[in-house]
């Protein structure tokens, strides 16, 4: 989830589910007994970071048991684009979260690093994930470990053989 806010999360992710769409589903997977996880993504500093908290507490109530979170990154094509859409969407803002961005990751657009590339570096980094750590304590998320929750893989059945003889069937 991006953010709450139907309108920025429709200019975000224009063809996606609208938030409230998107807790519906999690409540009724939920209801239905299958393990249900958020993953606020991408945080993007001064657009949505805000919202970090609210997203987890909102998902937490539509039964999601595990959290996860996602800094903006900006790899290669990505980085032009989403300058576009941000000189777009938040003229104003633009040149602080593009600022912020090069903070967290060495003073470049993005750093593809293990281990930072997705989280960042820095004293904002260490905030995020502070925030992050404590809403998801507070809520219980993880209680036990941070995980997902183990599947139970008996369940899974092998698909039948197909009708006919076919060379991709010898494979099964």
């Amino acid at each position: 989830m991006t953010s709450l806010d139907p309108h920025l999360s429709a200019r975000l992710e224009p063809r996606a589910s609208a938030p409230h769409a998107r807790l519906r589903a999690m409540r009724r997977l939920h209801a239905a007994g299958i393990p249900v996880g958020v993953m606020v993504a991408p945080v993007i500093p001064w657009i949505n970071d805000a919202e970090l908290e609210a997203v987890l507490e909102a998902a937490h109530d539509a039964g999601a048991s595990t959290a996860g979170y996602v800094l903006l990154r900006l790899p290669l094509e990505v980085a032009p684009l989403f300058r576009d859409w941000l000189d777009t969407h938040h003229p104003d803002r633009a040149a602080h979260v593009m600022s912020s961005i090069n903070q967290l990751r060495g003073g470049k657009d993005y750093n593809s690093a293990f281990g930072t590339r997705m989280r960042g570096e820095g004293v904002y980094a260490d905030l995020l994930s502070n925030r992050f750590k404590l809403a998801r304590r507070r809520l219980g998320f993880d209680a036990q470990n941070s995980h997902w929750p183990r599947l139970d893989c008996s369940r899974f059945q092998r698909p039948l053989p197909p009708r006919e003889d076919s060379p991709q069937g010898s494979l099964f």
